[in-house]
C-alpha cells in the first residue's frame, strides 16, 4: 500500500487524491467526446465538472457524518481517504442535473453521454482507494487477499481487495456502453443499462465489504444499489431500444 505520492513541506499529496483527479480528467475528456458524438453542446462539460465536485463533496460529507463517533469532524473530513458511494452518487447526480438545467442540456441525452466516462472515472478512483487502504472487504484466505496495516481503518489480516474487484468489472461495463452508443442504442437504454450493471455490481460486492448491516444482511449501499438497478430496469423496458425506432 502506497498512501502518499509525495510531500512538499507539511503538504501531503496522496495517491488517492491523485487517482481521483486522474479519473476526473479522463472522465471529462470522454464526456466531451460523447457530447460531440451526440451533437450536444460542449457546455455540457460544465455539468460534468459540477458533478465531479458535487460527488466528491457528497461522498466525503456523508462518510464523515457516518464516522463522527470515531474522531472530530475536521480530522475525518480532511483525512486522506474515506468516501461514501451513496453520498457521492447523490451529490454528483444532484449537482450535475442542476448544471444541465442551467445550461439547457436535455437530461436524458446528457446523462447517457456521461455513462462511459462515469464508469471509467469510477474505476480509476477505486484504484486510489486500494492505494490508501480504504473501502476494503472482509477477511479472506484467498491468495490475493491484502492486508492494510496503514489503511482506513488499519488491518493486519488479509482482506478482499474489493476496490480492485469493482475497478476490474467497471472496465467492461464502460466498453459495452461505448459500443452501444456507437451503434445507436437509445439514450434511455444506455442510461438504464449503466444503472442496472453498476447497481448489480455494487450490490454483489457489498456482501463481502465491511459495512454496518441495517436490514438483515443488507447495508445502506445494498438498498441504494438495488434502487438504482430498479430505476435502470424501468428505463430499459419503458421505451424502444433504438434511437431510430
Amino acid at each position: 500500500m502506497y498512501p502518499t505520492l509525495f510531500r512538499i513541506g507539511d503538504f501531503e499529496v496522496t495517491n488517492f487524491g491523485a487517482l481521483v483527479a486522474l479519473g476526473a480528467l479522463v472522465g471529462l475528456w470522454m464526456y466531451r467526446r460523447e457530447l460531440m458524438r451526440s451533437g450536444l453542446p460542449e457546455s455540457g462539460v460544465d455539468a460534468a465538472l459540477a458533478g465531479v465536485f458535487g460527488g466528491l463533496l457528497g461522498a466525503k460529507l456523508l462518510w464523515t457524518f457516518e464516522h463522527l463517533d470515531e474522531a472530530r469532524f475536521n480530522e475525518l473530513f480532511f483525512s486522506r481517504g474515506g468516501m461514501s458511494w451513496f453520498g457521492g452518487f447523490v451529490g454528483g447526480v444532484a449537482a450535475g442535473l442542476a448544471m444541465m438545467r442551467r445550461r439547457g442540456i436535455r437530461v436524458l441525452p446528457g446523462l447517457a453521454a456521461a455513462t462511459p466516462a462515469l464508469a471509467v472515472g469510477h474505476a480509476i478512483g477505486r484504484v486510489g482507494c486500494l492505494l490508501v487502504g480504504d473501502d476494503y472487504g472482509r477477511p479472506t484466505n484467498l491468495p490475493w487477499g491484502i492486508a492494510f496495516p496503514d489503511g482506513l481503518p488499519p488491518t493486519d489480516i488479509p482482506v478482499h481487495p474489493t476496490q480492485i474487484y469493482e475497478a476490474v468489472m467497471l472496465v467492461p461495463i464502460a466498453w459495452i456502453l461505448l459500443r452501444w452508443r456507437g451503434r445507436g442504442v437509445s439514450d434511455r437504454v444506455v442510461l438504464g443499462a449503466y444503472l442496472i450493471m453498476t447497481g448489480v455490481l455494487r450490490f454483489a460486492i457489498e456482501f463481502i465489504r465491511v459495512n454496518e448491516r441495517v436490514i438483515g444482511p443488507l447495508t445502506v449501499a445494498h438498498l441504494v444499489s438495488l434502487a438504482v438497478a430498479v430505476v435502470g430496469i424501468a428505463l430499459v423496458i419503458g421505451r424502444p431500444a433504438s434511437r431510430t425506432a
